[in-house]
């Protein structure tokens, strides 16, 4: 049975003609049935609302919701999550922040019965490699539900209102279902519209952006992530409930994530935590996880009794190389 408020919704936005809300709120009642595992009768609704009339603004565009639906597998990937966020080395205030979001989340029923929503907006800022990404994909773990990432290299496009158009494709899409939708680098979407130098297409855009990300139920948890905050509409960062900080790699934070990962694999890195972080003072979080991956990988193909040290040690010397001198 569908939540109560969104039945007295449904009827309200029927019988004044209130189109717009009437598609929201039955997107919102198939989310909650996929949730409840009730795919035949959430398959039903989708098929009944694919029937009914676009409104006015969405047949304007073309972009009724079969049509997105179609376009929806060619702008994102879908990705099975499985980090979490106690393998993740983020502040304390980070870890904070997320442990309340993903409580409210768990408990979006009690909260929605003294009238209240969780929240599901998040904006990650933080250089590359601090582990923004990671970080999205722990939300959806701990939350479960799927993480789905958009394709820039599909999403932008290169005629008038053709961006927008398939922006609002993807956001008409994901209300239908549970999920966190991540952007990444989403300063290229999000750019300030006071910049001079920018076209009125950029600034249409933003406003399209804006728009979706206000129209987006609290099931579903927008995650964004940007190197280059300065870069950022204003009215860009109000729509944020959660404004993240990450920081960069630090040889504490370094030592912690190497443990975690000897914990987590049950394999050995050859020396000791503390020892390689002094090492790799420098790298982000992003290439410490790529120097253990490779490590494990070379002591696979070792087997069966592979020469630990001898493989960090020459994986450090690999790694300072790509890194350069400064490494």
């Amino acid at each position: 049975m569908a939540r109560s408020d969104l039945l007295v919704s449904l009827v309200r936005s029927g019988s004044t003609g209130d189109q717009g809300t009437f598609r929201r709120t039955v997107d919102a009642i198939i989310a909650e049935e996929q949730a409840k595992k009730h795919v035949v009768l959430a398959s039903e609704l989708a098929d009944a609302i694919s029937h009914v009339p676009a409104t006015a603004s969405s047949a304007r565009n073309g972009n009724g919701l079969s049509r997105s639906v179609m376009a929806f597998e060619q702008l994102v990937y879908e990705v099975v999550p499985e980090r979490r966020v106690a393998d993740l080395v983020l502040p304390p205030s980070v870890t904070s922040a997320t442990a309340e979001l993903v409580e409210e989340h768990h408990r979006a029923d009690l909260l929605r019965s003294y009238g209240l929503e969780p929240r599901h907006r998040i904006l990650l800022v933080g250089p590359p490699g601090s582990g923004k990404t990671s970080l999205a994909e722990a939300i959806a773990t701990e939350v479960m539900v799927p993480l789905v990432v958009v394709r820039y290299e599909t999403l932008i496009g290169s005629y008038l209102g053709e961006t927008a158009g398939r922006l609002q494709a993807v956001f008409e899409s994901v209300r239908q279902r549970r999920c966190v939708l991540f952007l990444d680098e989403f300063d290229t979407l999000g750019k300030e519209r006071g910049d001079e130098h920018e076209s009125g297409e950029v600034k249409r855009v933003v406003s399209s952006l804006l728009l979706q990300i206000d129209q987006l139920p609290s099931y579903v948890i927008v995650v964004t992530a940007t190197n280059h905050p300065e870069l950022l509409d204003r009215a860009v960062w109000r729509r944020f409930q959660l404004r993240l900080s990450l920081s960069q790699a630090s040889r504490a934070g370094i030592e912690r994530l190497l443990e975690r990962w000897v914990r987590r694999t049950g394999r050995p890195l050859g020396l000791a935590p503390r020892t390689l972080a002094d090492k790799m003072v420098g790298a982000s979080y992003a290439e410490v996880e790529e120097f253990a991956s490779d490590v494990d990988r070379r002591a696979v193909l070792a087997m069966p009794e592979p020469d630990m040290q001898a493989i960090v040690k020459a994986r450090l010397a690999q790694w300072k190389e790509r890194a350069g001198p400064s490494a």
